[in-house]
């Protein structure tokens, strides 16, 4: 008897999107270790390892762009409009070719966060798609206007052919998927215990002095490091590639890409050891710090729908700061300096996203 097989299509852009479809992945695979899943995402391979222990297909396709960025805040909206457009001529051969490998793998069910494409994908082959995501593309172009209208239209019209979306907290209505499963929050697990990590990275500050500086994968051009020289007792965690040499600030990259995968510390590690996380507005790292119950500073972000839905879930479910970037990159960083703001309501995410689209899968496929 053969495997049951899960394709699972993730969007082309940052890494956020891939850290909460491998987090539930890895759920998929805890339940049920028979289901062979098929990650088709540019995401790099480690960074997928990095939460999915066991195996996994990696068929690295690009099937939506998402927005072209220089890093985690500056868009590029007339490259993203020209690959968008190139999408759109090539929408029937990238079609065919994922059909192909759908129908030679036997693969029994979409799962996608949040590629457009992938509806009509599944559509195509015959089989259920099935969605996850906060918000969809259309949501983000719209906002846009101009030539991005018609690209929004295109996208909706994709989504409507989505079997069932698990709706993500933080959201914007979706209101083009026709059936909505509201589920909570997703992210990965620390591996790692607080005496574990501080002994590993040779951390002396207390809790409560050190933060972990964590911009997503495309990370920020020009962090204000010279600041930390006005906490010399604290201690900074980053990883940055282009971070400096300072004795308060721990560049992480060459220690965790000498570990194996299933040891390599991620941003989620780090989180039970620090006193809060400097962000910007981003799903993956908002939710894994609520899971968590650790504060967050966030950046401000201009033109970019998303921001606004993560920034309300913030101030009103999370202890919080929300620091405009302007005081971010030209102020002497005197936020840390003070108390974190409660949250304005009672309300709390719930946290089992994981567990409820993966059972969902799990049940799918037990019908077979």
């Amino acid at each position: 008897m053969s495997r049951p097989v899960l394709y699972v299509a993730i969007t082309n852009h940052g890494f956020g999107h891939a850290v909460r479809a491998a987090s539930v992945v890895a759920q998929i695979q805890h339940l049920n270790p028979e289901i062979l899943v098929a990650l088709v995402t540019t995401a790099p391979r480690w960074l997928l390892e990095s939460y999915i222990p066991n195996e996994f297909l990696y068929r690295p396709r690009s099937l939506d762009v998402g927005v072209v960025q220089s890093d985690s805040l500056n868009m590029d909206k007339a490259a993203t409009l020209e690959k968008l457009r190139d999408i759109q001529r090539r929408q029937n051969d990238l079609i065919a070719a994922e059909v192909n490998f759908i129908r030679l793998n036997r693969v029994g069910l979409v799962l996608a966060d949040i590629p457009p494409l992938a509806a009509r994908i599944a559509n195509v082959a015959g089989i259920p798609a099935w969605m996850m995501s906060n918000f969809g593309w259309d949501f983000i172009y719209r906002e846009w206007g101009g030539e991005f209208l018609e690209i929004a239209d295109w996208i909706g019209d994709c989504f409507s052919q989505c079997d069932r979306l698990f709706r993500l907290p933080m959201h914007e209505p979706m209101s083009a998927f026709p059936q909505v499963t509201d589920t909570g929050l997703t992210g990965g697990t620390p591996r790692y215990s607080v005496e574990e990590l501080r002994q590993l990275l040779n951390l002396t500050a207390p809790r409560e002095k050190t933060i972990l500086l964590s911009f997503g994968g495309l990370g920020l051009q020009q962090i204000p490091y010279h600041n930390l020289k006005d906490f010399p007792d604290w201690q900074f965690l980053t990883f940055d590639a282009n971070a400096p040499d300072l004795p308060n600030l721990v560049q992480l990259l060459d220690i965790e890409r000498r570990m194996e995968p299933n040891r390599r510390i991620r941003p989620v590690d780090l989180m039970p050891v620090c006193d809060r996380v400097v962000s910007k507005p981003g799903f993956s790292t908002f939710a894994e710090a609520m899971r968590l119950d650790v504060p967050i500073v966030s950046l401000t972000r201009d033109g970019f729908a998303e921001a606004q839905l993560l920034l309300d879930g913030l101030k009103n479910c999370a202890h919080h700061q929300i620091i405009p970037y302007t005081e971010f990159f030209e102020g002497n960083w005197a936020f840390l300096r003070e108390p974190n703001h409660p949250p304005k309501t009672e309300i709390r995410f719930p946290k089992n996203g994981n567990e409820t689209i993966a059972e969902a899968v799990v049940k799918y496929f037990e019908k077979f």
